[in-house]
């Protein structure tokens, strides 16, 4: 995507061919800085850190986290350490695991001379097949937003067609284009008179922060509101669709996603608005069918709830606190919004209704 006329991807090779790049989103949107990865630490670090979030991009970024533990030792026993290691870093965006275990796979039958070049290769592909997979749900998204800003009435034609989304699913969450966000993507660049209201998302405040930073690159006219503005948008017809990315999608529709998205569904159900999710099928877990309780929650540093980080006057990043003392914070990352309140799950194969027969209509094989 574009960052000031110039193409990037959030994650890449580096020139010397065994270590990795990535953009450090914890500066954004104030600083546009890069940070190398070398050592599976370095991987680990960066994923626990949020200096890489976003479900597939935590994926590829600890596929290739194997690929550096397998340079300094391609052992067996370092490569489960290797893991364990990553696999610990966020429990609650299956991607994650499902991308290790498949360079962990793939290596385990080779010899230990071969293993290391093996995960880069797998590593790259993951990244090829998520960029491929996000613009496909971008064009389905895109079919789904052209029928309904035509659907809407005659006197509404003249406006935007006004999206609401939740947190932070674009580009910087994936490698390339991003789940929810590609969609709104494709739909600038078609020319549909698009406007998207970005809720703040507290506690991290990656929507104003990343989702708005990437709007503003590519263009896209937005709005960033408080999170609870929107139910009172929804009332007064200033929402025409709601757009989400998750986490984790359990097999019978369940999705996962940033705290709050479950209010916004319910928003969206009492005022007959259309909620949709965007995913690439690495974020089904088939494994799980109760989303509410079966999925793990993260639970992240009541710091994020506690203090808030930006620029001040001097243009320095600093933190300030924004609760009395010994007020004590809690700060679930992730809430699930069931199946029945989800109008649709928007795949790289199509759109499915949100259950089991839906996902498998689409993914018979998996």
């Amino acid at each position: 995507m574009n960052i000031d006329g110039k193409a990037w991807r959030t994650i890449w090779l580096e020139s010397d061919g065994c270590s990795v790049g990535v953009i450090d989103q914890t500066l954004l949107p104030h600083r546009f800085t890069t940070s190398t990865l070398r050592t599976c630490n370095d991987a680990a670090h960066a994923i626990r850190t949020m200096v890489v979030r976003g479900a597939p991009l935590i994926g590829v970024t600890g596929a290739y986290g194997l690929m550096l533990a397998l340079q300094a030792d391609p052992s067996d026993a370092a490569l489960q350490t290797a893991f364990d290691q990553l696999n610990a870093t966020r429990p609650t965006a299956v991607n994650l695991r499902w991308a290790l275990e498949r360079v962990r796979d793939l290596v385990m039958a080779l010899p230990e001379e071969q293993r290391a070049e093996a995960a880069k290769a797998e590593a790259a592909r993951i990244a090829d097949e998520d960029v491929g997979m996000c613009a496909a749900i971008g064009d389905h998204g895109l079919a789904i937003f052209q029928r309904l800003a035509e659907a809407r009435p005659q006197a509404r034609q003249v406006e935007p067609f006004h999206v609401l989304t939740h947190c932070n699913a674009g580009w910087l969450a994936t490698v390339d284009w991003g789940t929810a966000l590609a969609p709104i993507y494709k739909a600038h660049r078609a020319g549909l008179n698009i406007h998207v209201w970005v809720d703040e998302t507290r506690p991290r405040n990656q929507g104003a922060s990343l989702t708005a930073y990437e709007l503003s690159r590519e263009g896209v006219p937005h709005t960033v509101v408080v999170d609870n503005a929107g139910g009172h948008l929804m009332q007064h017809g200033q929402v025409d669709a709601v757009i989400v990315g998750t986490d984790r999608t359990t097999r019978r529709g369940d999705v996962c996603n940033k705290i709050g998205t479950y209010l916004k569904a319910l928003a969206a159900r009492d005022n007959q608005v259309p909620f949709y999710v965007a995913l690439p099928a690495s974020t089904i877990d088939w494994a799980i069918d109760d989303g509410v309780n079966g999925i793990p929650i993260e639970a992240r540093s009541e710091a994020e709830v506690t203090h808030i980080q930006g620029l001040d006057p001097a243009g320095v990043m600093t933190s300030v606190q924004l609760t009395p003392n010994g007020s004590p914070g809690f700060n679930p990352a992730f809430d699930v919004t069931p199946a029945r309140l989800v109008t649709g799950l928007i795949t790289e194969r199509g759109v499915a209704e949100a259950s089991e027969a839906g996902l498998r209509g689409l993914y018979a094989d998996d």
